[in-house]
């Protein structure tokens, strides 16, 4: 069994990119972080996206609008960021406070800044196979890892255990494209799926992103296939100091034993979304200023 080293693959782009970075002339590339509230979690993904942004030679802007902000406020403010030349990529940082809708924020922000991929023009350039738009980072991380790990998934089956639009259906698009890489036979598989058990074993490649802790048992898995983990849950652990541990989808223990190569948790995929949220960022510079 091999361990897809996600940190590892993700430091190297970390290092592409600043050696592209590095060549740019005038003001470096720009990404702008807005979190709303002080959620534990938000704080520290967008710290992470700060300091891979500056290991980079990158420029990032934290936003920090009140948490009382207001639905039509938090688009007034994405409309301005949109204006603003000197920022290349936006990401609103989730989840937003209630009542604000998620959905409407991400769609506010301008196809050519959306460095995160929600919107339906990034998401119809995706289905067209459009080179121009942007991926959603995390599926796009998934490619990558696959890709530099040396596994194409030509004639393979892939199964997508999730249909989210962050996850699952981006993944599944991805995997179907006509491309080096992909040209896979997809099945996306969900809540309502019958007998879901049959169609995991079924697979060449299983991407589990249903956020249900350690859901995906031995049983489940074809022997010698790629599990690709993207869930993230804390369960209890009476062992460690806090009380708890984090976790993914798969039953890790189990199903390492036997699959060809799985992505830990933590250290798999979640490094390699931030790194793409990095290259999108380069690509919109790029893209946005003719470069």
């Amino acid at each position: 069994m091999e361990l897809i080293d996600g940190n590892k693959i993700a430091s190297d782009i970390a290092a592409e990119l600043k050696a592209e970075v590095a060549t740019f002339t005038g003001r470096r590339p720009c990404i702008a972080l807005v979190r709303v509230g002080d959620d534990a979690a938000s704080i520290s993904y967008v710290k992470k996206k700060e300091n891979m942004a500056a290991e980079i030679g990158m420029t990032s802007r934290l936003v920090l609008p009140p948490v009382s902000i207001t639905q039509d406020e938090l688009c007034a403010l994405v409309d301005g960021l949109n204006a603003d030349a000197g920022v290349d990529g936006i990401l609103v940082q989730s989840p937003l406070p209630k009542p604000i809708d998620e959905v409407a924020v991400f769609r506010r922000i301008a196809a050519h800044k959306d460095v995160d991929g929600f919107h339906p023009l990034n998401l119809g350039k995706l289905a067209q196979e459009d080179p121009t738009g942007f991926v959603a980072c995390t599926p796009a991380g998934i490619m990558e890892l696959l890709r530099r790990t040396g596994v194409s998934l030509a004639g393979k089956h892939v199964v997508v255990l999730g249909r989210s639009l962050i996850v699952g259906k981006p993944a599944a698009l991805l995997a179907v494209q006509r491309n080096q890489w992909a040209n896979a036979t997809v099945t996306i598989c969900h809540s309502q799926t019958p007998d879901l058990a049959s169609f995991t074993r079924q697979a060449d490649v299983l991407i589990a992103a249903i956020g249900k802790a350690e859901f995906v048992t031995a049983d489940m898995v074809k022997p010698g296939a790629v599990i690709i983990d993207v869930g993230v849950s804390r369960v209890p652990d009476a062992t460690k100091k806090t009380g708890t541990r984090l976790t993914g989808d798969v039953h890790f223990p189990t199903v390492s034993k036997i699959c060809s190569k799985i992505t830990p948790m933590p250290g798999g995929v979640g490094p390699m979304t931030v790194a793409m949220l990095m290259k999108n960022t380069v690509k919109a510079y790029r893209q946005n200023n003719h470069v």
